[in-house]
């Protein structure tokens, strides 16, 4: 699959699980499994093993990946979630909204 038009810290919403609807900034991406981290979305409790850090253990909450499919680019200039193109400007490749033809940018 191709997924290039999707980059690191884009901001991105969710288009459908138990976060439909919120938005946040990839953190990172497998583009072998087609998978991402968006801040603040799928979050799951992890436990932790005693350590000298935590003598009694812990429990962290954590990003987990969402599935790529999931997940649209909002566009900086109108702030809708959008589809992107990627056009050729003057010898160098831009992704652009589908929406408003304005180049994305983060």
């Amino acid at each position: 699959m191709n997924f290039k038009k999707i980059k690191k810290n884009d901001i991105v919403k969710v288009l459908s699980g138990k976060d439909l609807g919120k938005t946040g900034k990839i953190l990172e991406i497998d583009r072998e499994k087609g998978k991402v981290i968006v801040e603040g979305v799928a979050i799951v409790k992890k436990t932790q093993k005693k350590s000298n850090k935590n003598p009694n253990g812990a429990i962290s909450d954590t990003e987990s990946f969402i599935d790529i499919s999931n997940v649209m680019v909002v566009c900086p200039s109108c702030k809708k979630a959008t589809r992107v193109s990627i056009s050729i400007v003057k010898d160098e490749k831009k992704r652009v909204c589908k929406k408003c033809k304005s180049a994305i940018e983060y």
